[in-house]
């Protein structure tokens, strides 16, 4: 099972550290294709705002950032270990692992590993987005 701690380590930070230090824009040189006149307010990218997830529960969103219509799994629901593919035709771009195990998500719908795939851990992982559309997941045992 390949696991990427480290990418989901450095999409936190890169989170937190957008929320806490947001670009500075006032006082900066822009560039000459895109001259702004002065005293115009130059707008500034929002921070990806995290979705609304449960503790205990599995959150995917159909779109990045996580926006878009939300799928919500819970323990009780799922077979641990087992492959559980999302409805026919339906993907997901952005999750939130709330379930306190790990998940595994699956760019096959059949959760082969021939495709991409990747885990992440349960305690708390915001992914705002995935680099494959996922159709499948499995929750493992701690």
């Amino acid at each position: 099972m390949r696991t990427t701690f480290a990418a989901t380590a450095l999409a936190a930070v890169a989170l937190i550290t957008t929320a806490l230090f947001p670009p500075a824009t006032a006082g900066a040189a822009a560039p000459a294709a895109a001259a702004v006149p002065a005293g115009a307010a130059v707008p500034a990218a929002a921070p990806v705002r995290l979705g609304d997830c449960a503790s205990g529960q599995l959150c995917l969103w159909a779109k990045p950032d996580f926006t878009g219509a939300r799928l919500t799994h819970e323990l009780s629901t799922i077979d641990i270990e087992s492959c559980v593919p999302l409805k026919p035709g339906t993907t997901a771009q952005s999750l939130a692992n709330r379930t306190g195990r790990p998940v595994t998500t699956y760019q096959s719908a059949e959760c082969q590993e021939t495709g991409e795939f990747e885990t992440y851990p349960g305690g708390g992982t915001w992914l705002p987005r995935s680099p494959y559309q996922v159709r499948a997941f499995k929750v493992w045992e701690n």
